[in-house]
């Protein structure tokens, strides 16, 4: 299986904390990509006509995106003696993804702040809407700060996306320090991002 890759990509980043977590990180051949939305690449495109990263094409040709889709793909591969990242059914099932959902709205709400700040010039900067932007990243890590201590003590796949959400706003600080103010969740990362999965898969 081939991943299209970035080593800053917050969603590549859930993808192989995933594929880690359920014990198949090796059986994906990384592909190098650096694309934006100002420069597709032609190659992403021809698999993934959003040109969007990642992109999972397996042996046969057959390609999935976008970080759901091929996360949900991967749980049905993982081995026998592995445990599910999302729970089969009942009210669990749908935290797990609520929380999923919590952190992939906050990444994009942080990543159109990154790139509204980093390649719009600054006399077009449209403050209102960073300020929209901005409140929904903060509401979002409010909601983890009241959550996280209620986690379950085994992995699922909510984790990894609030677990990834939490590093990137981190490493490109968006809206600031994502800890300030949020005791119990700068614990929780601590020890989240201790893990081996998110140690090997740090941006950079």
């Amino acid at each position: 299986m081939k991943l299209y890759y970035s080593t800053t990509s917050p969603f590549v980043r859930k993808v192989q904390v995933a594929a880690a977590e359920l014990g198949l990180r090796s059986q994906l051949e990384i592909v190098p990509l650096r694309p934006s939305p100002t420069a597709p690449s032609a190659e992403l495109s021809a698999h993934n006509p959003l040109s969007k990263i990642p992109a999972l094409v397996l042996d046969d040709g057959e390609c999935f995106y976008d970080s759901r889709v091929i996360c949900e793909y991967l749980e049905t591969q993982r081995p026998a003696d592995a445990a599910a990242l999302v729970p089969a059914s009942g009210l669990e099932r749908f935290r797990v993804l609520r929380l999923q959902a919590l952190a992939d709205g906050m990444l994009d709400a942080g990543i159109l702040i990154f790139y509204e700040r980093a390649q719009r010039p600054k006399e077009l900067h449209w403050e209102d809407w960073l300020a929209g932007q901005s409140t929904k990243v903060s509401q979002g890590l409010d909601a983890l700060e009241a959550q996280c201590a209620h986690f379950p003590a085994a992995v699922d796949l909510g984790q990894i996306a609030a677990g990834v959400a939490v590093g990137w706003l981190a490493f490109r600080a968006p809206v600031g320090d994502p800890f300030a103010g949020r005791p119990r969740l700068a614990a929780w990362f601590a020890a989240f991002d201790a893990r081996p999965s998110m140690i090997e898969t740090r941006p950079r």
